[in-house]
């Protein structure tokens, strides 16, 4: 190929695609031509700007068994974008792509196939749009050892958070999220946490050297969460942002509180879901759409990655930067990763908000359930300004593990004073 131009086909011309074609147009990036455009009903989507000589098609086999040398999947989904990956690089194309749930499931057969046939297969698109995090592990943190990743990975979920904070409710601001095309009609996949699932079985794969099952990570969803939230957030100098996590905890760690005679074996453990966000962290800075990673190495410490994590412009540039990168035969570091099970829960201080018909011996009784699971109190918060009749108040608990405090608040939910099942936020330390 060298000495001349790669052809490039795009599958996609909606946001993202159609800014690859402008970035594409306008910067004219040296090695690289796009010859072909695919999507369904494409008469719809042709524009006047792209070149007069690019083949427009509503036929997938009319790229697939062309001479195009690199295929661009932008449509996402593991069918039939998935198969169409495959077959491009079986036929011994090059393929870039922004499809984290193809890449979270599929990443490391993929790449066998792309590298057996003489391709690459680049996907630095599928995580945080814009932002280089996905280069930055390959390459820029190759020489440590990354023991934990912390990150903001769903925009569509911090939107949403972000306005809660100044004090609208779930309900609404989803509402403003969808008319502004940042949440689907069906929002699933973002607020309950598996499009950041997919994305951290991504990073962890690349950081830890780990590869999970993305079905094993546990997700808690957003919907749960309501302003007054926010209100006894701000009580511990925290806010709430959808986190993701996994770390490699030490061998031999003690796991005695709230789950008694327990030791690791160096556990894998990841989660997704909302979490209580020290105000000084780098994770509660990001506000609206924006994605923020924090990566903790052995030898170079806290990384962070931080900026657009969403939109059609910024995750063009990622996909961009990928062609440009095979156009000069730029190969990225081999990372090799090792199937590796969840294990364990994560060991943390808890926020629970109750709401109750306020009678005397309710502290007692939330307490003695606690204790029986090996849990103690750290401290109470009740804001004043609601009536006995419907009182909401919080309870912060010292470090512990999600199951143990489940099966308190099990217990807890059976009192007749309760009005609504208790709620309880992981505290990020």
């Amino acid at each position: 190929m060298a000495g001349r131009d790669l052809k490039v086909a795009l599958l996609g011309f909606g946001t993202v695609g159609s800014s690859v074609a402008r970035i594409l147009g306008d910067l004219k990036p040296q090695g690289l031509k796009l010859t072909h455009i695919y999507n369904r009903n494409v008469a719809r989507k042709r524009a006047e700007w792209v070149p007069a000589d690019v083949v427009w098609t509503e036929k997938i086999d009319d790229v697939l068994s062309s001479d195009v040398d690199i295929v661009v999947e932008l449509v996402g989904g593991l069918d039939p974008a998935g198969d169409w990956v495959w077959k491009a690089l079986g036929a011994g194309k090059s393929a870039v792509t922004a499809n984290k749930k193809l890449i979270a499931f599929h990443g490391i057969e993929l790449e066998k196939l792309a590298r057996a046939k003489g391709g690459f297969l680049l996907y630095g698109a599928a995580v945080a749009g814009g932002i280089p995090v996905i280069p930055g592990l390959q390459q820029g943190l190759a020489g440590d050892q990354i023991t934990r990743i912390e990150g903001i990975l769903n925009g569509t979920c911090n939107f949403i958070l972000s306005k809660m904070e100044g004090g609208a409710e779930f309900a609404d601001v989803l509402k403003e999220a969808q008319a502004l095309g940042y949440a689907e009609a069906n929002p699933t996949e973002d607020v309950d946490g598996y499009d950041a699932r997919a994305k951290l079985v991504i990073l962890s794969r690349l950081a830890l050297r780990v590869d999970l099952e993305p079905e094993e990570i546990p997700c808690r969803s957003i919907t749960e969460v309501a302003a007054i939230d926010f209100e006894y957030a701000r009580e511990l100098n925290c806010t709430i942002r959808q986190i993701s996590r996994a770390e490699i905890r030490p061998t031999g760690e003690d796991l005695s509180v709230g789950a008694p005679n327990s030791k690791n074996n160096g556990d894998v453990l990841a989660s997704v879901g909302p979490m209580l966000v020290p105000k000084d962290s780098p994770l509660a800075w990001s506000r609206g759409t924006e994605n923020t990673v924090l990566v903790s190495g052995q030898y170079g410490g806290d990384v962070v990655f931080s900026g657009h994590g969403a939109g059609g412009h910024p995750t063009a540039v990622a996909v961009v930067s990928d062609l440009i990168n095979i156009a000069h035969g730029s190969r990225k570091v081999e990372l090799p990763s090792r199937k590796t099970p969840i294990g364990g829960e994560f060991l943390l201080r808890h926020s629970i908000r109750f709401v109750v018909r306020d009678k005397p011996g309710i502290i007692a009784e939330i307490a003695l359930a606690l204790a029986e699971q090996n849990i103690n109190i750290d401290a109470i918060f009740q804001k004043p300004g609601y009536g006995a009749l419907n009182l909401p108040f919080v309870v912060t608990v010292d470090p512990c593990v999600a199951s143990a405090l489940r099966r308190a608040l099990d217990r807890i939910a059976k009192m007749d004073c309760l009005l609504e099942k208790p709620f309880d936020l992981q505290i990020l330390e």
